[in-house]
């Protein structure tokens, strides 16, 4: 052990990286050249400077990408490159949403967004209007699409595909920061998976602390996946939500050491 080790470095969320390149693309749209570095407003009043991976201008459209850093987090997403391709909106449409390639939909109730819509979450999709508007005023018409290469492959190291998101990865945060070992994307996901199981209808949910135990639960009470909290260590987070958010019924299943 090092007696002189740096504090751990911060990072971005897709959402916010999404917002930069958004912002980007919509210059360059209406004026032919792209800001680079380009800033954006987090939640909390910050206003970080991206730089663009790529950009191109085409005809009716802009594209621009910023690679999210999730700092010194173990972040599936780190690395990926959040593409924006920004379009003209139809009079009166204001700020609509499209799932790119590596962008996952929503296919379940019980999530953020209703079923077909992107896996954008409110808070990015609010970052993104706002940084559109800091370039086109209020009230301006846009259709942005967000696609992530790899995102599809990206997804399979997440919940994505157990909360009912499909086709990628998730534009999630809710400050634009990531904090390292906050470990709130999985906390995120235990909470969308307590939320999903709610709009089914489901009165018994199980939460394990791995897959042995999962299993072990799920063969014994007979339960379909929806129902599966992957909680990890985290019975806390889990059951604080769910004191938030009553299910009748509540398995927690782990090893006997673990827990």
């Amino acid at each position: 052990m090092s007696n002189d080790e740096q504090p751990l470095r911060r990072g971005w969320t897709t959402g916010t990286c999404s917002a930069a390149a958004a912002k980007a693309a919509c210059a360059a749209l209406l004026t032919g050249v792209f800001p680079d570095p380009v800033e954006v407003t987090l939640p909390g009043g910050q206003r970080p400077a991206f730089a663009l991976a790529t950009w191109e201008l085409r005809d009716g459209e802009a594209v621009a990408a910023v690679v999210k850093d999730a700092g010194d987090d173990p972040d599936v997403t780190h690395g990926a490159v959040m593409t924006a391709t920004v379009r003209r909106g139809a009079p009166g449409s204001g700020i609509t949403f499209i799932a790119g390639p590596g962008v996952g939909t929503v296919t379940r109730p019980g999530l953020p967004m209703p079923p077909g819509e992107p896996s954008i979450n409110p808070v990015p999709r609010r970052m993104i209007a706002e940084a559109i508007a800091e370039v086109a005023g209020e009230g301006a018409d846009f259709e942005v699409e967000i696609s992530v290469p790899d995102g599809e492959q990206m997804a399979l190291r997440t919940l994505n595909g157990r909360l009912g998101v499909v086709g990628g990865i998730s534009v999630l945060g809710t400050t634009g920061i990531v904090v390292p070992y906050s470990c709130s994307a999985w906390i995120h996901s235990i909470h969308r998976g307590i939320d999903v199981a709610r709009a089914a209808g489901l009165t018994h949910v199980s939460g394990a602390t791995g897959s042995a135990s999962e299993a072990a639960a799920q063969k014994f009470h007979g339960l379909p996946e929806i129902a599966l909290i992957d909680m990890g260590d985290f019975v806390g987070g889990m059951l604080k939500y769910i004191r938030a958010h009553p299910v009748p019924r509540v398995t927690i299943a782990g090893g006997v050491a673990k827990m």
